[in-house]
């Protein structure tokens, strides 16, 4: 996935936040309604993880040193963890806080101001719902036949991931909010308003689990996916290999992978033929599979004792 579209969807997503944040919270003021005053947390948590998602981006471009010599590609999988904490702890748990607090202590809404966050909330709905559009339209240049839970899972790159959960939540939390401030004006029992803010609560901690777990795997550092290490596998063997001994890869960054191997090679073949079969098997890898930037090849005479081990 190019960087750009991920960057194109986050740019999108905090723009709507942004937004939404301020008129969530002018809602509350007017209000008091807790369910509003998660939201407004809600979202100017999400904006700040679209700021880190980011500077994530950005931090990851630089080029490579002597303490970092495979570069800062990884930088994007530490933010987006970062991502997943701030979702948690300023998302949820305040949430879950705050539910907690009014159903203590419930009140109704003020009956002048009460039309204000039903606004709000129909509002913020298109807005999410035009930036999530955003991400899916992103997400499927890259997607291909994989479903949503497949892509999310084996998605490389943390930024569309991050930000279709993070709409996704946001849509249906706003539903939730919707629903309790629309049953306490009805009914004027604040226990309503409380019980919208505790499912927000619970569908934020839900999916930081969910993002923090998916990018705790990348942090590991994951391998090729599929596709791409079989398109390796039949790109290394040509003339002067005869095959692969072992092959392990890794992804230095979404767009940067790591292939190392021991390659067969014949008895006869000379150096100068191996370096020449090495080089063109390089090139054919690269061909076929162009985030693989960092090859390194060794050559060895094939045996049943050494296939599979490094």
């Amino acid at each position: 996935m190019a960087h750009g579209g991920g960057s194109k969807a986050v740019i999108a997503a905090l723009a709507a936040n942004l937004s939404i944040a301020v008129l969530k919270f002018l809602a509350y003021l007017l209000t008091l309604s807790s369910s509003m005053l998660a939201e407004s947390v809600h979202s100017l948590a999400d904006s700040g993880n679209q700021f880190l998602l980011l500077i994530g981006g950005k931090r990851s471009k630089r080029q490579a040193s002597a303490e970092h010599p495979f570069g800062y590609g990884r930088e994007r999988y530490v933010y987006a963890f970062l991502v997943s904490i701030i979702l948690f702890s300023v998302g949820g748990v305040f949430a879950l806080y705050e539910a907690y607090s009014k159903w203590q202590h419930p009140h109704a809404m003020d009956a002048r101001w009460a039309w204000v966050p039903l606004v709000v909330l129909v509002g913020s709905i298109l807005l999410e719902g035009n930036s999530f559009r955003t991400a899916i339209k992103e997400s499927n240049h890259t997607r291909g036949s994989k479903s949503w839970a497949q892509f999310i899972r084996t998605a490389k790159a943390p930024e569309l991931p991050a930000v279709l959960l993070e709409d996704a939540a946001a849509l249906l939390g706003l539903v939730f909010a919707l629903f309790g401030v629309t049953m306490t004006i009805v009914t004027g029992n604040g226990h309503w308003d409380a019980a919208g803010t505790g499912l927000i609560g619970l569908l934020l901690v839900a999916v930081a689990v969910v993002l923090a777990l998916e990018t705790k795997s990348l942090l590991l550092g994951e391998a090729a996916t599929e596709e791409d290490l079989r398109a390796i596998e039949a790109s290394l063997v040509g003339p002067g290999v005869s095959g692969i001994i072992h092959l392990k890869t890794l992804h230095l960054g979404p767009e940067e992978l790591l292939v190392a191997a021991k390659i067969a090679v014949t008895e006869a073949e000379t150096g100068a033929q191996i370096a020449q079969a090495i080089d063109a098997a390089e090139e054919r890898v690269r061909s076929a599979v162009p985030i693989a930037t960092v090859i390194y090849l060794e050559p060895d005479i094939y045996s049943a004792a050494k296939a599979g081990r490094p």
